[in-house]
């Protein structure tokens, strides 16, 4: 499934855009038995649209949010409210396949998941909502593919880092028109600074978010970003977070600012941000918060065409070092012992044709001092080198390995090296960082080439630096990765003239990637 929207194809999206009206409810399923007379509840509960996620052969999560008054804790009653879903395979809903009842409960914000199975596989399916007589737009999603599959091909795009004060978002515009089969998200979804009295678009509230209503607003806002909205309309989403979705450069649960943030406090702030994430999320209910901890890593297959690793690299790890010396304590890690036994057997075990791990931060080295030494941004997987070097070592043993991450809000394409002190060591993966959709808004290019460029020849593992806005696509193939970054010219406008800056290709079979 990929290339770019048909006519009919478009028309569909405008139609399902917009809530159904009172003249097409006829046509829809049968009203739900009577219930108790209770107070209607207030015009748009739909407010912040509908999405799917984590595709499986036979199922998808499917979810919404009751949010009448969206911007100001929701709006909702306090009682639990029935929620009618209906899954079909076409979009004028004539065969449907799947249908029921879920409860919309004010203790995770009137938030819907509904984990439909027995769908079938690699196929596209059209959903909707339906609660006290109020229509849903219809959303569409697609299952992945049977599990023995080997053949066929995925479309994936990858996204990351989208601050509503820097810029609209329009890169997901273009995202909608190339149809990927999969999003691939990898954090900072929201950002948690206080709204700016010169920004282009100011944040909701008066100050950081630090309980449940404050950052139930903050994502709120930011799903009312249309093109945001309509692109989890139209396609299934694979999130995990990263550090604003809390706290700037926390760790584990360590804040930034312990200084400012006592410890208890900060466990409080942990567990209001981890469920407005999964309120807002559409993920399984293996990642309901259980306090101050939420369970994000797992593993997608899409038939034996791709593995996808989804990580966790920020309740796990271990503070961060302040300096090259501690970079290099073999003692720190950044996923844990669990997760990373974990990984290591997914990888070590994979039956899959490529092996994708989505990391929300950079693994390939970055050494932003220009001649002799080196000096790492701490934050990232260079600031735990001996855990790095660990996967880079086993790398060598795994088909066709590739990360994709996000976090600098640069693309940064490189060659994954089993030992980045030896320029002439093995070249193991590949590893695409993807821009962001608009932190840092638009960028002055000439003053990036200033800093970045000097940096190079120190960085012979990168094959492409750039700095506009934007995300990457991937057509995934048993022979190759064939991946296009994707820009647009201005975050600074509700629309955006989108062009293709790269063109890059990962040969099945052969480590690395080359700009073509």
């Amino acid at each position: 499934m990929t290339g770019a929207v048909s006519p009919d194809r478009r028309r569909f999206l405008t139609a399902g855009a917009a809530v159904l009206g009172a003249a097409a409810s006829a046509q829809l399923w049968l009203p739900a038995a009577a219930r108790a007379a209770e107070t209607p509840l207030p015009d748009g509960v739909f407010s912040l649209g509908v999405a799917s996620g984590d595709p499986l052969p036979d199922g998808v999560v499917l979810w919404t949010r009751l949010a009448p008054d969206p911007l100001n804790g929701g709006g909702m009653p306090e009682r639990v409210v029935p929620v009618e879903w209906q899954v079909a395979e076409d979009h004028r809903f004539r065969k449907v396949v799947r249908q029921g009842i879920a409860q919309a409960r004010p203790e995770y914000g009137h938030s819907v998941h509904v984990d439909v199975r027995g769908l079938r596989a690699d196929r596209v399916h059209w959903y909707r909502f339906r609660t006290d007589g109020q229509l849903s737009p219809v959303g569409r999603t697609r299952t992945a593919p049977h599990p023995f599959s080997a053949g066929g091909s995925l479309r994936m795009a990858l996204a990351s880092c989208q601050n509503w004060q820097h810029g609209y978002f329009t890169p997901y515009a273009d995202m909608l028109e190339q149809d990927p089969d999969v999003v691939v998200f990898v954090g900072d979804y929201i950002y948690e600074s206080t709204p700016s009295a010169t920004a282009l678009r100011r944040h909701e509230g008066t100050g950081e978010p630090f309980s449940l209503v404050q950052y139930r607003n903050r994502y709120a806002q930011y799903r009312t970003d249309p093109d945001l909205a309509a692109m989890h309309a139209n396609a299934p989403f694979v999130v995990t977070f990263d550090d604003h979705e809390v706290d700037n450069d926390f760790a584990g649960e360590i804040p930034q600012d312990p200084d400012k943030q006592p410890h208890d406090a900060f466990v409080a702030r942990l567990t209001a941000a981890y469920q407005a994430f999964y309120e807002h999320m559409p993920v399984r209910a293996t990642a309901v918060p259980n306090g101050p901890h939420i369970r994000m890593y797992r593993r997608l297959e899409f038939g034996r065409l791709a593995r996808l690793n989804v990580l966790d690299t920020r309740q796990y790890r271990s503070d961060q070092a302040t300096s090259q010396e501690g970079a290099q304590d073999p003692s720190l890690t950044m996923l844990g012992a669990r997760q990373k036994q974990w990984l290591l057997n997914g990888l070590q075990h994979s039956p899959a044709r490529w092996n994708l791990v989505a990391s929300q931060i950079m693994m390939a080295e970055t050494d932003l001092k220009v001649g002799e030494g080196k000096l790492w941004f701490y934050d990232a997987w260079d600031g735990y080198q001996a855990e790095r070097n660990r996967f880079m070592e086993e790398f060598r043993q795994v088909r066709n390995p590739v990360v994709l991450s996000g976090d600098r809000h640069l693309t940064m394409i490189s060659d994954l090296k089993e030992d980045y002190a030896d320029p002439d060591s093995a070249v193991v993966g590949a590893e695409f960082v993807g821009t962001s959709i608009s932190s840092n808004g638009d960028q002055d290019q000439e003053a990036f080439r200033r800093e970045w460029d000097p940096r190079r020849p120190d960085n012979p593992h990168w094959k492409l630096l750039d700095a506009h806005r934007g995300y990457h696509l991937f057509d995934i193939r048993r022979g190759g990765i064939d991946a296009q970054v994707r820009v647009v010219d201005t975050v600074r406008q509700p629309q955006a003239t989108p062009s293709t800056l790269a063109r890059l290709r990962v040969e099945a079979g052969r480590p690395g990637v080359e700009v073509v």
